[in-house]
């Protein structure tokens, strides 16, 4: 796992821009893993900047979103799938037809699960996963005790998750959505690269657990230790409360220059 602390969010997102830009210009067909919520939307903002500066084309490029809520249409603008068209396929100049998000209004979700799985398999898998971090440690929708070797499928929202995304909802937890459909940890190991993006303080606590904690269950992130190309993206608030903070900036200014993607 490579841990890069940077300046701030804007450093975080255009970092994260340069990676991805760079699995994309070596395989103009590269299959991209999208997340949702705060944390990639720079990220996102810088990729769309490269592709109005012609430095990248995703035209030809394949995306799978990480989760869908259960219940949601996808024409309502809380669903993911809006989200996704709103915040990437749109800016990235992706193709609505090679962009997938989970079918959370399936009459058969158990199905809809399956035929995801499929789907990323029909593909040949992501090549990059792009992800965020909850505060109690999730990754997608994979709650706390969420099995490592899972796959697509239904999980009821933690509290704290609930919580969290009422913002979303007008403050209205009531109306936050119960059930959702997400890629599994295991899905989510099986991507070729996979890079995590943080800012902020309040995700301090949950990248240390994850990124210097022990491998538990109990943080889902911390499986990211388990692959052998995780990258880790963070401000300096998200990263306040790792140990080795003075090791892993040491490391990052003296990465050979072959290894560096600036």
């Amino acid at each position: 796992m490579e841990i890069v602390i940077l300046p701030d969010g804007a450093a975080v997102g255009a970092a994260a821009a340069a990676r991805i830009a760079a699995v994309v210009q070596r395989k103009p067909e590269a299959v991209l893993g999208l997340a949702t919520g705060s944390s990639p939307l720079g990220a996102y903002a810088a990729l769309a900047d490269l592709v109005a500066r012609g430095e990248v084309d995703l035209s030809r490029t394949s995306a799978f979103a990480l989760d869908e809520y259960v219940g949601v249409p996808p024409e309502s603008p809380l669903s993911y799938a809006a989200t996704i068209a709103h915040d990437a396929t749109g800016p990235l100049g992706l193709d609505p037809a090679r962009v997938r998000t989970p079918d959370g209004n399936a009459a058969d979700l158990e199905a809809a699960c399956s035929a995801y799985e499929a789907a990323i398999a029909a593909a040949g898998g992501v090549d990059v996963q792009l992800l965020g971090i909850g505060a109690n440690g999730h990754i997608g929708f994979n709650e706390p005790t969420s099995s490592f070797a899972s796959r697509t499928r239904i999980k009821t929202l933690a509290p704290r998750t609930r919580e969290d995304n009422a913002r979303f909802f007008g403050g209205d937890l009531d109306a936050v959505p119960m059930h959702c459909i997400t890629q599994g940890l295991g899905t989510i190991l099986d991507a070729r690269q996979l890079l995590l993006v943080a800012q902020g303080e309040s995700k301090a606590a949950a990248v240390a657990a994850a990124v210097e904690g022990p491998l538990t269950a109990m943080v889902p992130g911390s499986a990211l230790q388990l692959h052998r190309t995780a990258v880790v993206l963070l401000d300096e608030a998200a990263a306040s409360k790792l140990t080795l903070a003075d090791y892993y900036r040491f490391t990052y200014a003296n990465k050979p220059a072959w290894q560096r993607v600036d």
